[in-house]
């Protein structure tokens, strides 16, 4: 058994901003990591994904995102700066180690699944909330004939070529998605609700430096964001016009299926080839089955020095992103060390 001053779980973006706080505070975490290499699930997400923040706002402590700091860095870009995070920090960083389980009594133990254990007075799951693609109870998805994709597993518009396609959702990537795949197939963006859009560049500059400038971004949640509030879709106009030329076109949610074909609210039937649902994730914490995941903006409430770092709504707007981890490690480290 290897006892340590803490233990992160998760070397994506989260656990790698979890460890640059904890060894600005001294102490020397052991980081484990269930990929390959410490880049999270960015190699995972589709091929033409292009961040809504600029280089200058994307960014985790202690290194500037390269290039311009007003591009928009491609997945690519983000996997190789978090590679280059990992080389510049003094952790001890292990891949290929997911964690089985964590059990507390005096302290933490955490096994993993090929049986090595470890041992901490603190540990920070950092797995964030995109390990876990959310599929919702759709009618008829469970045995629909055609294809059934979450956006997870969604890589470029190529093999839908010709086909009649479903994108399920309205938000960012639910709009990215169906309007590339409308330049190759016929695509309908299904949603409960009308698509929100916010301006990429109000007066000139990009929506995040007025979120910054305003405090917006790192503004604890509280009262003031209304109940019910989801991040609308950044636009230049390019994703607007696209619904608007119905490329794709935008209907509510279908409502029941038969065979191959969709039952659309007006009782129009229509075959469908796929169905792609860009529907978001849940947290994805099996390891912590034994013990409570309830937290108070990222400390838990029940289990002296466990804290969690990278999920949605964790203390403010930016929480989950690569603009607020940063934010949100000093604050988790900060509270777990005092």
């Amino acid at each position: 058994m290897n006892s340590h001053d803490a233990i992160v779980i998760g070397a994506g973006q989260s656990g790698l901003a979890a460890a640059h706080a904890l060894l600005a505070r001294g102490s020397r975490p052991l980081v484990l990591e269930a990929g390959t290499e410490p880049v999270g699930s960015w190699p995972h997400y589709y091929d033409s994904l292009t961040l809504f923040s600029p280089a200058r706002y994307s960014a985790l402590p202690g290194l500037p995102f390269p290039g311009d700091p007003e591009h928009y860095p491609h997945r690519d870009e983000v996997v190789g700066y978090l590679r280059a995070y990992a080389t510049r920090l003094d952790a001890d960083i292990r891949t290929g180690q997911r964690v089985a389980e964590v059990v507390h009594d005096n302290e933490f133990s955490v096994t993993t699944e090929d049986g090595a254990r470890f041992t901490a007075p603190i540990v920070i799951a950092a797995t964030g909330g995109f390990g876990k693609p959310h599929r919702p109870a759709l009618p008829g998805l469970d045995d629909f004939p055609g294809t059934v994709l979450h956006a997870a597993q969604y890589r470029s518009p190529e093999p839908f070529h010709g086909q009649r396609v479903i994108v399920v959702g309205a938000g960012n990537s639910a709009v990215q998605i169906a309007a590339e795949l409308a330049e190759h197939a016929r695509v309908t963006l299904a949603t409960r609700k009308p698509v929100k859009f916010s301006a990429q560049r109000p007066f000139g500059r990009d929506l995040h430096f007025w979120l910054d400038r305003t405090g917006l971004d790192h503004l604890p949640i509280g009262p003031w964001l209304p109940d019910g509030f989801t991040t609308p879709v950044l636009d230049t106009g390019r994703y607007r016009a696209a619904l608007q030329q119905q490329r794709p076109d935008r209907r509510p949610m279908f409502t029941a299926r038969e065979d191959s074909k969709v039952i659309w609210p007006d009782e129009q039937r229509e075959h469908v080839d796929a169905i792609i649902l860009a529907t978001g994730y849940r947290p994805d914490l099996p390891y912590l089955s034994t013990l409570s995941t309830k937290h108070d903006r990222g400390i838990s409430r029940q289990h002296r020095g466990l804290g969690f770092i990278g999920l949605e709504w964790q203390r403010s707007l930016s929480s989950a992103t690569l603009r607020g981890a940063g934010r949100d490690a000093t604050h988790v480290v900060r509270k777990l060390l005092r």
